[in-house]
């Protein structure tokens, strides 16, 4: 097979074992162009604040509109191509993307903030389910490691906002924000090449999806509802506890350490690029150690240092981010994976739900934890927030699937 996913003919087996690692890198790399102007979005609410004279609960609600755009869709994104795949819709997604970012840039007040994030929502939104489908498509069966592939790329670009905003967007303003176009113009290039590939390889959706029902894992309908029901809250309380540090953080270190905002956003760096660092791990050791036992750890592993990080000072405080970003990171891919296990042959509407609830979780968490954070203090929110990981308890009613594999001669 070409190895840079070019489509030749080759058997049924072959479609189903290939891995394209060429393709992989590619959604990976627009993944990482996608987040990086997502994450743009929390980096500027010092700026934002301070110029609009906007309250935490009004934080909350642009985090809220962004996050409900980028939510709500990706399920009947995801349902809808799983019966009519549309290769190029990543490239239109990342155009909503491109007019929402331009406007952001010249956004003169609340309200247009508000239509700015949710454009770039609904770009979210569409891309996330076809992207993920499509590292689904060239994995040749390594799903996990595919997942963690994909996932690292975005979790990379979300550590970047931050950086690019306390090098950019704080010393020029919110018109500098204009200029990160360049990104999503990029990500658009790559993703025409992406769609191409896309075009001449559905068949690898339609025989993976029958090569996996052929390994399905016979469990009851019920037994398969209730294990997703406690993905969902594992999402949930996941999502929560980022919502806290991806839109509170820098405003935490502020209040309790009193730090400069552009040290407040290293911090947030630092957090951001160990949750990208972690993402690498779930998928690859899910693959080979079981999924469940990698979402365990790496939710409920992250409880000791969630628990003492509001009682130590500052230097802890970074090296304990540290921890909590790389071990609650490794979750989704292994999520994500086990949840298209317990459904083979809805690939994209199980990413669109599990990415949407994510999104979503993210945003009602960012809102409600800035209302609480107006009523009490920024300080109370992450003490409430460090019980979150505790959720983690209930991974022990998932049943075994995937991971390691058989041997055959």
């Amino acid at each position: 097979m070409d190895k840079a996913g070019v489509a030749i003919p080759v058997s049924t087996k072959q479609i189903t074992q290939n891995t394209v690692y060429s393709i992989l890198i590619m959604i990976s790399v627009s993944h990482l162009l996608n987040d990086t102007i997502q994450s743009l979005i929390p980096s500027i609410y010092p700026v934002v604040k301070n110029s609009f004279h906007l309250s935490f609960t009004q934080v909350g609600l642009i985090t809220l509109t962004f996050q409900m755009a980028a939510s709500l869709l990706q399920p009947l994104v995801g349902t809808y191509t799983d019966r009519k795949p549309k290769p190029f819709s990543l490239v239109t997604g990342m155009g909503f993307s491109l007019i929402g970012l331009l406007l952001l840039s010249r956004a003169g007040n609340f309200g247009v903030l508000l239509v700015s994030v949710g454009l770039i929502g609904v770009g979210s939104s569409i891309f996330h389910p076809e992207a993920s489908k499509v590292a689904y498509m060239a994995s040749g069966g390594k799903r996990g490691l595919a997942q963690s592939i994909f996932q690292v790329g975005g979790n990379a670009g979300s550590s970047l906002g931050p950086l690019l905003a306390a090098l950019i967007i704080v010393p020029y303003g919110q018109s500098s924000i204009g200029w990160f176009s360049i990104l999503a113009l990029l990500a658009m290039t790559v993703l025409v090449m992406v769609g191409r590939w896309y075009k001449t390889n559905t068949n690898r959706i339609r025989k993976k999806a029958k090569h996996i029902l052929e390994e399905a894992h016979h469990l009851s309908r019920q037994k398969v509802v209730i294990s997703i029901i406690i993905l969902l809250v594992l999402i949930f309380s996941k999502y929560f506890y980022l919502a806290s540090m991806t839109s509170y953080f820098t405003f935490y270190l502020i209040s309790k350490f009193h730090v400069t905002v552009q040290h407040s956003q290293i911090y947030l760096f630092i957090f951001l690029f160990s949750v990208a660092a972690g993402t690498i791990l779930g998928g690859p050791l899910g693959d080979r150690f079981g999924r469940k036992y990698v979402i365990w750890f790496s939710i409920l592993g992250a409880a000791p240092f969630t628990l003492l990080l509001p009682h130590v000072n500052l230097f802890w405080t970074g090296i304990f981010t540290v921890f909590i970003g790389v071990i609650l990171s490794s979750a989704f891919p292994a999520i994500l994976v086990y949840a298209q296990e317990l459904l083979p042959g809805k690939i994209g509407m199980i990413s669109g739900l599990f990415y949407g609830f994510a999104f979503g979780m993210g945003g009602l968490g960012s809102a409600l934890l800035g209302s609480l954070a107006d009523h009490t203090s920024i300080i109370f929110v992450y003490r409430v927030c460090s019980f979150l990981p505790l959720i983690g308890l209930l991974t022990g009613f998932l049943p075994d699937i995937g991971g390691r594999k058989k041997k055959t001669a």
